[in-house]
């Protein structure tokens, strides 16, 4: 079962796995924050004694005191306004004081947050709690997801970086049930228990981070290459002169090397640097975005009050089976993500979660006040329906894909800027949805049919990983430069194989900051064909041998007459850059 999910950790591969495993897992908990966070606000918007202490001028059907539009969009956006501000401050931060510290202090903001919340009596200071606890959920949601990147093992990391996902969803569910519980007592411990309990996941993470590793890249990236030694010891479970061990650290360093010889690593980087850097932002950024307008959030923020809105019976019951359907359905994303490979993936959820919502869309447009049991039925199903497929896809597979695409000099900058769309775009869906729903002046009363909107977006989204997504499962994080090298087309990219490595190059002679060895040992040897202008490495002697096999160069299959033995083959590279 294991192989067949992509699990079986390779032979050739020394050492043990577990220890990254594992911490890879406990720093998915930070997902536990945002999640437990935005299933609370769900359902206390709903609560009575919410309303009656937070609500000013507006009353609801019965006549009773309610939260006005304004102000619960406000309180529910405000998050995402936040967590814009913390997914950006997350880079500099990440590359100046480390992963593992710039976590630590994320976790101390959102708990500040927290308190505020909970202490709050009026509307202002509830917004304040909110504001910090949403910076701090910003710069989580790009540490964590960068942090077990750069520290598990290639053939089980999407698996690690899904259990993010996981985590958010588990904290959804938390919430929800904590909210039932609540929902009936009479005084404002109705609100201020949920609120009250982020602290714990808060807490356990504080505990767990003292005691982490920080990434063995970010310490190659600081030229501390003892202490990446160390940490990379821990995280393999390998003494650290084990040549396992030194030889994957040799890669790290010559792979970053290599990266700064190709250019600069500032923020106008992201967009014109090489290999295909603009491409690469784009794509984390188009995706991010592309999983908010999916329409998750619009069911995760306002599920409860949506419902009852509609008519549904019992609508804390219903969000919490969605909420449930959400956390279960992650798992079959988290089994098959390394057999099926991450493109699949997300191709097959766009489709799924497009059906259902035009399928909703158009039944609520069509249905009379006759058909309302019916419409209730198709609502439900549907809605449950639609979050399997995206909680099997686009909900972790979105993060994994934006961990893993981008070269170490710039990958916590690149993060930052696709996290931050993934939060401006769910800013402003929470901040609309109100207004996108509701009846009344300055209210456009989509009800259902709001699904129509979803839906299209998740064409595009299919569209988009077509064109755009690379397939990164089962290759290391510095093989996907080659393979954006070599790869012209994303479609093409599920049949790419690595044929060479940067400590391929440092074998043979060249520098880590790939600088050719002196003649005659080696120069460096173009042979450039209708097809492409592959790069190879040969016996300065033996020039006439190489260009007679330049139709195998794309291969690997080139000698040396000098030493008779392979060398290695760098197709489209070039080191004029």
């Amino acid at each position: 079962m294991a192989i067949a999910m992509g699990w079986q950790k390779p032979d050739n591969v020394a050492g043990s796995s577990a220890p990254a495993i594992m911490v890879g897992l406990f720093v998915a908990s930070g997902g536990l924050l945002f999640g437990y966070d935005t299933g609370a606000i769900n359902g206390i918007l709903a609560m009575r004694e919410f309303k009656d202490q937070f609500g000013t001028n507006c009353f609801d059907k019965k006549g009773e005191l309610d939260i006005c539009t304004d102000d619960s969009a406000l309180i529910v956006a405000i998050l995402s306004a936040g967590t814009v501000v913390g997914a950006l401050l997350a880079a500099p931060a990440a590359d100046s004081i480390g992963r593992r510290r710039t976590l630590l202090i994320s976790v101390g903001v959102f708990c500040i947050g927290a308190i505020c919340q909970v202490c709050a009596y009026s509307l202002p200071l509830m917004l304040v709690g909110r504001v910090l606890a949403g910076v701090g959920v910003g710069t989580i949601s790009v540490l964590v997801p960068l942090y077990q990147s750069e520290m598990a093992p290639k053939w089980i990391r999407g698996t690690l970086v899904c259990a993010y996902q996981l985590s958010i969803t588990i904290g959804l569910l938390t919430a929800s049930v904590v909210n039932i519980i609540t929902s009936e007592m009479t005084t404002s411990a109705a609100y201020r228990i949920p609120l009250g309990l982020q602290f714990l996941p808060g807490l356990i993470l504080t505990g767990g981070i003292l005691i982490l590793p920080e990434t063995p890249r970010f310490l190659i990236m600081k030229g501390r290459k003892e202490l990446a030694g160390l940490s990379l010891s821990r995280l393999r479970r390998l003494d650290i002169t084990h040549p396992a061990l030194v030889d994957e650290l040799q890669e790290i360093e010559a792979n970053h090397q290599y990266e700064l010889t190709l250019g600069t690593n500032g923020y106008m980087d992201l967009f014109r640097g090489t290999p295909h850097l603009g491409r690469r932002t784009f794509t984390g950024c188009g995706l991010q975005t592309l999983q908010q307008l999916t329409g998750i959030n619009f069911i995760m923020y306002y599920s409860t009050t949506f419902f009852g809105g509609v008519g549904v019976g019992s609508p804390y019951a219903k969000s919490l089976i969605i909420n449930g359907i959400n956390v279960v359905s992650t798992i079959p994303g988290l089994l098959v993500i390394e057999s099926w490979g991450r493109r699949k993936l997300l191709m097959i959820g766009a489709f799924g979660m497009a059906l259902c919502q035009l399928i909703m869309a158009t039944f609520a447009a069509a249905a009379g006040p006759d058909m309302e049991d019916a419409a209730e039925m198709i609502l439900i199903v549907f809605c449950a329906i639609n979050v399997f497929f995206f909680a099997a896809s686009w909900g972790p597979v979105a993060w994994v894909v934006t961990s893993e695409i981008y070269p170490l000099k710039i990958r916590a900058k690149a993060m930052s800027i696709s996290t931050a769309s993934n939060w401006l775009v769910n800013f402003a869906i929470a901040y609309a949805s109100p207004y996108m729903v509701g009846n009344g002046p300055g209210h456009a009363d989509f009800g259902s049919k709001i699904f129509f909107i979803w839906g299209t977006f998740c064409i595009v989204g299919m569209i988009f990983v077509w064109c755009m997504v690379y397939e990164t499962s089962k290759i290391s994080l510095e093989q996907i430069d080659e393979m954006y090298e070599r790869v012209p087309r994303a479609w093409h990219s599920k049949d790419f194989v690595p044929s060479w490595s940067f400590q391929q190059i440092v074998d043979e002679g060249w520098s880590p900051s790939a600088q050719p060895p002196p003649p005659p040992a080696h120069e460096l040897q173009s042979t450039t064909s209708a097809a492409s202008g592959d790069t190879t490495l040969g016996d300065g002697a033996s020039s006439e041998t190489a260009n007679a096999s330049e139709a195998t160069t794309n291969t690997g299959n080139q000698s040396s007459s000098s030493e008779n033995k392979p060398q290695p083959v760098m197709a489209h590279v070039d080191f004029t850059y």
